[in-house]
């Protein structure tokens, strides 16, 4: 069946119209979202417009537009940015110029390879010690960043693949932990002997530089230089049980010291003094008796003290048999010894120090 001439035309310029409609608005969307090399496409708003023109690696786009920032402006264009593309200047930068110019970097995913640290990433530079630094490697004079073939194209796609190779010496910092010593201190509200903790202790850092000498990338020596402490430790801070005696105890200048003290319900005055000789022969001997370490050690105030802290006293062993715990006035002590001064006076205690020789034994 034939349609009448009169029909046929008016479908004929309804389909002219369509097609332009359609190629229009294809033109628009082209011209919207891909930038023709070396060509200008103008988008005209309503408002104060100023010109502003993007460059996106080597194409072109000029629009005239109101947006108040370079991103306002991005978005207005509906250009589609990825990760790790650059613009400049920057998305918050006002627009405040006519023949305004944006760029765009694209970013490109690459490689860099550190020994056997790989680590993968987008970027927007092509400076090889640039893309290094950007992807957290540090970069010294003397190294070396090659272009190496991508080894495994099915995973990492058309990655570039950068190897930093380790060359001459530099200097190193390391930053690592102090440990926390221990202090101890007195106190008169518990049991003689028991301990409680007064403070925890925290471990310092410090940062540690070192010259290191790489050959091939591997390091070969490593020299310190100095350190720095960033946080001092906070020492552990023990509270020991002492009794009232130790208030005032004896010391170097004072010779003899004398005080009251309660023995098995009986008040008993003490007699103090102190000797200084090597105590390894009478550890030996009494180490097995008492079930200790032959072993014994310079306390810092001078005190000479067994594995387990006790001072060494000598005393009436009558009174006081071997390995007794006994209080002093330098504290807590253990009888090891004897000496000629017990028969005369069975309450009298001789503590080892270091005071005379002050020789640590």
């Amino acid at each position: 069946m034939r349609l009448p001439r009169k029909i046929v035309q008016v479908l004929s310029v309804v389909a002219t119209l369509s097609l332009a409609v359609v190629f229009g608005v294809l033109a628009g969307i082209y011209t919207r979202s891909t930038f023709a090399e070396s060509e200008d496409n103008t988008i005209y708003t309503t408002g104060e417009a100023k010109y502003v023109t993007f460059y996106d690696e080597g194409k072109k786009l000029t629009v005239k537009t109101d947006a108040a920032t370079v991103g306002e402006a991005i978005k207005r264009v509906e250009m589609i940015l990825n990760e790790g593309d650059k613009i400049e200047p920057s998305l918050d930068t006002e627009i405040n110029a006519d023949n305004f110019y944006i760029n765009i970097y694209r970013a490109h995913p690459v490689i860099i390879k550190d020994g056997l640290n790989d680590k993968y990433f987008m970027t927007a530079s092509y400076d090889a010690k640039t893309i290094a630094r950007e992807a957290g490697f540090t970069v010294y004079d003397g190294d070396e960043i090659e272009l190496v073939p991508n080894t495994n194209f099915l995973e990492t796609g058309i990655a570039s693949v950068y190897k930093l190779v380790r060359n001459g010496g530099r200097t190193v910092t390391e930053e690592v932990e102090i440990p926390f010593g221990e202090e101890t201190v007195k106190s008169y509200n518990l049991q003689p002997g028991q301990k409680e903790v007064q403070q925890l202790g925290e471990v310092g850092t410090k940062k540690v530089y070192y010259n290191v000498q790489y050959v091939d990338g591997n390091e070969v020596s490593r020299e310190f230089l100095s350190e720095e402490v960033i946080k001092a430790p906070v020492p552990r801070v023990v509270a020991v049980g002492a009794s009232a005696i130790e208030m005032h105890p004896l010391t170097a200048g004072m010779g003899v010291n004398r005080y009251t003290v309660t023995v098995g319900g009986v008040t008993v005055e003490r007699k103090e003094t102190y000797y200084d000789l090597p105590m390894s022969g009478v550890m030996s001997l009494v180490a097995r008796t008492c079930g200790v370490p032959a072993t014994y050690s310079v306390r810092a105030d001078g005190a000479k003290v067994d594995a387990d802290g006790y001072v060494l006293v000598a005393a009436n062993l009558n009174r006081y048999p071997r390995c007794s715990v006994v209080e002093t006035s330098l504290g807590p002590g253990k009888v090891y010894d004897t000496g000629g001064f017990a028969a005369s006076n069975p309450e009298q205690f001789d503590l080892a120090t270091d005071w005379t020789n002050r020789n640590g034994q």
